[in-house]
């Protein structure tokens, strides 16, 4: 399974804050003592961390009741945290489309999308060559993808389907003004992979995470 190196990320060592808000991006809410845990610290430690990211609004402390007891309280990163995982020129990009849109037409913003889509087909397939297994070329898939800046892992289930998970979309803005850009990813997917897939969760549906479940044609 690929998985988000919380100790390090683009070649330099985090600092224990970005360690805290990368884990919380990629793994959801966190308890205190359990995000401890993973940096190898006390919870108490993580929990002061997490004081100091709320001072400057980037997490915030929900409350959770789990039967019995008084209820836990649970780290969620805040809209501003999850700025801090930027979308690759959000601005200028949704003002091109807008522009594009507004003087050239819907079909004009059609033809951009099948562009797109056909580059990464392209560069998909190539990167498949050799693979026999669905479980390689998930995983193959998976390295691309987190290349792209998706932040994606995956995983085996346990009915012998396969789980890609994307924790961050660096096109967001743009999928925001054009969904046609998530229709050719599934389309891609479904191709480059041969195989059946489906999205079982989607950011721009409100989800924490875009989530795919692929299995056998």
């Amino acid at each position: 399974m690929s998985r988000i190196n919380l100790e390090n990320s683009g070649g330099t060592a985090q600092s224990v804050s970005d360690r805290l808000l990368t884990l919380l991006k990629t793994r959801g809410p966190q308890l205190a003592s359990d995000a401890g845990k993973v940096l190898g610290t006390t919870g108490e430690a993580a929990r002061q961390q997490f004081v100091k990211l709320a001072k400057e609004g980037l997490v915030e402390a929900v409350a959770e009741t789990r039967g019995v007891g008084r209820p836990v309280q649970l780290w969620h990163l805040t809209s501003a945290g999850n700025a801090r995982f930027p979308d690759t020129h959000a601005d200028l990009t949704v003002q091109l489309l807008r522009t594009v849109r507004d003087k050239l037409g819907e079909q004009a913003i059609d033809v951009l999308i099948e562009t797109r889509e056909q580059e990464n087909r392209i560069n998909y397939k190539q990167a498949m060559i050799g693979a026999t297994e669905l479980r390689e070329r998930v995983a193959r898939l998976t390295e691309i993808r987190c290349r792209e800046g998706y932040m994606a892992e995956w995983r085996q289930e346990e009915d012998g389907s396969y789980l890609l998970v994307e924790n961050h979309c660096p096109i967001c803005a743009a999928a925001t003004v054009c969904q046609g850009f998530c229709r050719a990813e599934l389309s891609i997917f479904t191709e480059v992979l041969q195989a059946q897939v489906e999205r079982a969760e989607h950011i721009l549906a409100d989800s924490r995470r875009c989530a795919y479940r692929i299995s056998r044609l």
